[in-house]
């Protein structure tokens, strides 16, 4: 029997529905035997973000040899960095350990407004860890920030999906659930070449709390089992609407997503795949 092995190295949501606990979560919901790095213990629920408080370089650094001297992940994903050293001592240790299938979620801000990586991490996230990237996983907002280009069409989300790969990065997937008036949640992967959109029923809910995390996860998960790329992201896409079309309804704000609702078999639409997406106004 294979055993897949996945590593997150991220912060920890006291709240249980991002981060640490909702990569973990999702690793095990598919079958993927999960390891953690932990680079900040966060003090959140569902309302908000109440305080962050960021391990050091040295705790971060310990743990990361722990797990390269022992337990080698088939994929890992990063998630919340916070700053630009440990942005740094996350991108030596991937070097070092040779470690690949390497997804980068962008945690910069959290479903409450609060900020999650400093300004200063954006520039060492660019030039030390994304040329390490097979994939990103930016929503709208943080593709913004990472580009530079204000996404208001389509034009301007591949423009910036190319800015991006540009940093050196394998493919970027521009994440479309901060889209406004669609009924589509469209999802735009650049691998260099070509686009391709992945397409499902958008959801109207306030319970979303950890769906970044989630999918990157879910990605990773693919990735450790063999999986090719697109399909990875298929699979992504099928376990996170699944997961937000049976929410838990707990919590005052916005509530976590349903984990496990995609290994009970909850019906969340076929997942639908656009491949060689034209350019707008191409000819």
């Amino acid at each position: 029997m294979s055993i897949y092995k996945a590593l997150t190295i991220a912060g920890s949501d006291s709240g249980g529905g991002a981060g640490i606990q909702a990569d973990l979560k999702t690793f095990q919901e598919l079958g993927v035997y999960g390891m953690s790095v932990i680079t900040a213990v966060t003090a959140q629920n569902t309302l908000g973000v109440q305080g962050v408080y960021p391990m050091s370089a040295e705790a971060i650094e310990q743990q990361l040899a722990s797990i390269g001297e022992d337990l080698t992940p088939a994929a890992l994903k990063t998630g919340m960095l916070f700053s630009g050293d440990i942005i740094r001592v996350v991108a030596a240790a991937i070097q070092k350990y040779k470690w690949e299938q390497v997804v980068v979620d962008p945690v910069m801000i959290a479903k409450g407004g609060a900020s999650l990586l400093q300004q200063e991490a954006i520039d060492a996230m660019i030039r030390y860890l994304l040329p390490l990237a097979d994939v990103i996983t930016p929503n709208i907002p943080e593709a913004e920030a990472l580009s530079g280009i204000a996404i208001t069409d389509s034009m301007s989300r591949q423009e910036a999906a190319q800015r991006i790969h540009g940093y050196g990065c394998k493919q970027v997937m521009i994440k479309g659930g901060h889209e406004d008036n669609s009924e589509q949640a469209t999802d735009l992967l650049y691998d260099g070449q070509s686009f391709t959109e992945f397409s499902s029923r958008r959801l109207v809910t306030r319970h979303t709390h950890g769906t970044g995390c989630t999918f990157a996860a879910a990605i990773t998960s693919g990735l450790a089992q063999g999986l090719p790329m697109k399909a990875a992201f298929h699979l992504a896409k099928s376990f996170i609407q699944a997961a937000i079309a049976e929410p838990l309804n707990i919590g005052n704000g916005h509530g976590p997503t349903n984990h496990w609702a995609y290994r009970r078999g909850v019906s969340n639409d076929d997942v639908r795949i656009n491949e060689n997406v034209a350019t707008p106004g191409a000819r």
